[in-house]
């Protein structure tokens, strides 16, 4: 069953990524006048920033610090490539309690010089490497699940059955999953996996946006809710059904509105988020 339209705004995240011209400062002074709750942090934004003053200038003007944006990138044929890949999550992870982040989103990687098997195997002993950091921190980590046309260099987990195995596997509470609708809504198992995990309540993060077609670019050019195919609706009604009430993410790449007006670009976000979401 479709969720019902959404009447405000104190739902509403918007990833960095999403108005990539705008400074962490602007994006936050934007947000902050157009009304946005939440604001996911993508790390570049960081560089070269006192990161704890940061998160405390995003809440001072009154929105969330949902999450951090990404770690992962565990696969690789050498392991000396898989030791800096452990090194740099474990910095995310003190990055994320810097800015006061609950979360870190992981895109899990995947090398294509080897087999999918052997990537997955590798991103399952990379997150067990961190979690005691994760422990420490009372930092979540989030396994998104990629669309398949990036299994070969950006995420060997391409379905949320994949996901849900590989936390099965680990079995932590610290570790769960992000349902973003761009890579998961083909999936005929979509609503069964979300169901799944539900069960298990390990829904950390719901990320929006849709799907273009036909689609100009793989990586940079997403659309707006209810420019595309994706039944946004429906599926946060299989998400809200599993007991999700957290933000709604909206994580859009496109060089098309990267190129536009970011003030122009963020109220047609308000708007497709009440009117598709």
């Amino acid at each position: 069953m479709s969720a019902t339209p959404l009447t405000d705004f104190s739902r509403l995240c918007v990833h960095t990524i999403t108005t990539k011209p705008w400074s962490i400062e602007e994006a936050t002074e934007k947000y902050a006048e157009a009304g946005v709750a939440g604001m996911t942090v993508w790390r570049q934004w960081l560089d070269g920033r006192d990161i704890a003053a940061t998160g405390e200038r995003i809440r001072a003007a009154g929105i969330d610090v949902v999450s951090l944006c990404r770690g992962g990138f565990f696969p690789a044929t050498d392991p000396i490539d898989r030791a800096t890949a452990i090194d740099d999550n474990l910095l995310a992870i003190d990055e994320a309690e810097a800015l006061g982040a609950p979360l870190i989103v992981l895109v899990c990687g995947a090398d294509p010089g080897q087999p999918l098997e052997a990537s997955r195997d590798q991103i399952l002993r990379g997150i067990e490497a961190v979690l005691p950091r994760c422990e420490e921190t009372n930092i979540k980590l989030a396994i998104e699940p990629l669309h398949p046309m990036y299994a070969d260099t950006r995420s060997a987990v391409n379905t949320l059955r994949t996901a849900n195995d590989m936390c099965d596997k680990i079995n932590h509470p610290l570790l769960g999953v992000t349902i973003d609708v761009y890579h998961l809504w083909w999936d005929p198992e979509l609503k069964e996996q979300i169901e799944r995990c539900g069960q298990a309540g390990r829904i950390f993060s719901y990320h929006v946006c849709d799907w273009r077609s036909p689609t100009e670019d793989m990586l940079n050019d997403r659309g707006l809710m209810g420019e595309g195919c994706i039944d946004n609706r429906l599926i946060r009604g299989w998400v809200e059904e599993q007991g999700f009430t957290g933000p709604i993410e909206v994580e859009i790449f496109s060089n098309r509105y990267w190129e536009s007006d970011q003030n122009e670009f963020l109220e047609k976000i308000k708007q497709a988020y009440l009117d598709c979401t």
